[in-house]
């Protein structure tokens, strides 16, 4: 036997073992940065919801719709999306009597801004100005126009990213209790309520949305 061998030699034996727990101790920090990883990406991201788990039923779609449609078509809703760039005002949809314009950020234009008139709560008096936080029409470069549109029409535009303020399926779930949209059930003096009770509009959004948003059929 040679017992000459140099001072850091290490036997075949040793090595392998020094190998396999270098190995092992890889893993463990493999599968300890993946957890962590997982985790944080769970709690800090949206992941849309997969098209297999997204429920499909074009009747129940539609016939939820029909409500929605309902709602987003009375004075509450379409006198803040009009066509043009003026308001519109009253149970009767006429054009807003001080004639504000649409401004790019839908806040107004110049002087004659929305906020100006229009306060966080509703100010006293018949036909005196409605009033919640943020008041204002869409932007000039996604005016969400539901005035004239029909169901067809209005259904694929809501769910257009392109034209609905880039809203993905949790963002539009959500919009529902938006603080412009809960004021319509809020109306000032004089003004008449949208044609049911939030929840029961809430409850048919939200089944349009999760049973595949179906645009009915063009008439």
């Amino acid at each position: 036997m040679n017992n000459n061998r140099p001072s850091h030699y290490i036997s075949p034996s040793k090595k392998n073992k020094k190998i396999a727990v270098l190995l092992v101790l890889s893993v463990i920090i493999s599968v300890t940065a993946f957890g962590i990883n997982s985790r944080y990406n769970a709690q800090n991201t949206y992941t849309a919801i997969p098209k297999s788990t997204v429920k499909k039923d074009s009747i129940a779609s539609v016939k939820a719709f029909e409500k929605v449609y309902a709602v987003l078509m009375s004075p509450r809703c379409v006198n803040c999306h009009p066509i043009g760039d003026i308001p519109l005002q009253g149970d009767d949809s006429h054009v807003h009597k001080m004639f504000p314009k649409r401004g790019e950020d839908g806040k107004g234009l110049y002087a004659m801004k929305c906020a100006n008139c229009h306060q966080s709560e509703n100010t006293k008096g018949e036909h005196a100005p409605p009033g919640a936080e943020n008041w204002h029409l869409p932007p000039a470069n996604m005016k969400m126009v539901f005035e004239g549109r029909s169901a067809h029409d209005l259904a694929k535009q809501l769910i257009d990213t392109k034209q609905n303020g880039n809203k993905d399926m949790k963002k539009l779930l959500e919009h529902a209790d938006d603080g412009l949209v809960l004021s319509g059930w809020k109306p000032a003096q004089g003004n008449s309520l949208p044609p049911m009770s939030h929840s029961e509009f809430k409850k048919a959004w939200t089944t349009w949305l999760e049973n595949g948003a179906y645009a009915p059929a063009k008439k």
